[in-house]
């Protein structure tokens, strides 16, 4: 968790946006902005991903905890598969 606060606040600052523009434009308190950068507060889902999505992020993480991108999930979603399980 420590690493995607700081990584956010890397994007925020990479995409030229103040801590109350980034705020506004994911529609958060600047509160709830300011818990997430420092590690101090975990934000609602919903507010994370507002604010992902706010930094032009959001599609490139969402995709990164698709398990159907690494190779030891994809032979085991396989396995699931041809056993008849379903995901």
């Amino acid at each position: 968790m420590r690493e995607l606060c700081a990584n956010v606040r890397r994007w925020r600052k990479v995409n030229g946006l103040s801590a109350s523009e980034l705020a506004a434009r994911a529609f958060v308190t600047r509160e709830t902005l300011r818990g997430l950068e420092e590690g101090s507060s975990a934000p609602r889902v919903d507010s994370l991903i507002a604010i992902l999505a706010a930094l032009g992020i959001a599609d490139a993480v969402v995709e990164a905890t698709n398990p159907y991108n690494t190779v030891a999930a994809r032979a085991r979603i396989d396995d699931i598969l041809r056993s008849g399980g379903s995901l």
